[in-house]
């Protein structure tokens, strides 16, 4: 029976060669992040914001939502998302918070009632501001740091503090990369990025632990070995591992990007930006890291997790 098998089993790849260049990598990608963050800066969407939030379900059927793009789009009301809400006759408009007070909110929604009513029934209008942004804001930060620190502990408790802590800055490397990348392509950064964030996150780890635990079983396996070779042993050995997860989930990304229009756009192009950076980062760095801290050598040989993962 043909299986398909893009990376070979008996992988003999000099992964602690190719460290330094990963380091330099990661160290040049971090800091073009960073400066583009700070000199550009994020294109914030309306939950970030604020702005006005109209629901509305089509008189006629499904709703036209390249139509409503094109109508909305053409008038000066800044930002505008439009996307599907529930049911193919229902849309959710969201459009950025306008210059003045309350008022000038007002008169837009009258406006936009007024361009739509032909074909659309208002159901339901709300206006985010300001102060409900800041606290998203808020909340979204909270969100990311207590997922790192949650992940830190649980690779603390499972391993050893070494794996934990180049674990985490794997992690914050990917974090800062993904944001770099929403501020350099200017792509819309709102609640839906802070999802894909925490799920680069847990995609990312998921490759590391795999990685570990085979690192983790190598060191029992090979004790005379030195530690540089079991660690460039084990991520030659998860490599084809690590290499069709990542090619079966960019395919599934790859389809969204094509196919699911505007609306899941950006969310599927961080995720598979987070997906390739992340599989980066479980072998470059993680793994890298180790080769500068000694690791214990003994522990629990009936790990039965470790064993199911790595079969």
């Amino acid at each position: 029976m043909f299986r398909l098998k893009i990376i070979p089993d008996d992988t003999s790849i000099p992964f602690v060669k190719l460290f330094k260049l990963g380091f330099v990598f990661s160290i040049i990608l971090v800091l073009l992040s960073i400066g583009s963050f700070l000199y550009q800066g994020l294109n914030l969407g309306i939950d970030f914001k604020g702005g006005i939030l109209i629901e509305a379900k089509s008189k006629q059927g499904n709703a036209d939502v390249e139509n409503l793009r094109s109508v909305l789009g053409g008038e000066s009301y800044g930002e505008v998302a439009i996307q599907l809400f529930g049911a193919k006759d229902e849309v959710l408009i969201r459009i950025q918070k306008q210059d003045g007070d309350e008022k000038a909110q007002a008169k837009v929604v009258q406006q936009i009632n007024a361009l739509i009513s032909d074909n659309y029934k208002v159901r339901r209008t709300e206006f985010v501001g300001p102060t409900i942004g800041a606290e998203l804001t808020q909340k979204g930060i909270i969100a990311v740091i207590s997922a790192l620190a949650a992940i830190m502990i649980y690779i603390w408790f499972r391993f050893e503090w070494q794996y934990s802590i180049a674990a985490i800055i794997a992690l914050s490397h990917d974090v800062l990369t993904t944001i770099g990348f929403f501020a350099l392509t200017s792509f819309e950064f709102n609640l839906t990025t802070i999802a894909a964030i925490l799920t680069i996150s847990g995609y990312s780890i998921n490759d590391t632990v795999v990685v570990f635990d085979r690192i983790r079983e190598n060191f029992r396996r090979y004790k005379s070995w030195e530690q540089i070779d079991i660690i460039n042993k084990s991520l030659n050995e998860t490599l084809s591992r690590t290499v069709m997860t990542s090619v079966t989930t960019a395919l599934a990304l790859i389809a969204i990007i094509i196919f699911g229009g505007p609306v899941l756009r950006d969310f599927s192009t961080a995720m598979l930006w987070g997906v390739l950076i992340g599989t980066y980062s479980s072998i470059f760095i993680a793994a890298g890291l180790l080769t500068f801290v000694t690791i214990s050598r003994s522990g629990d040989d009936n790990s039965d997790v470790a064993k199911a993962e790595l079969e």
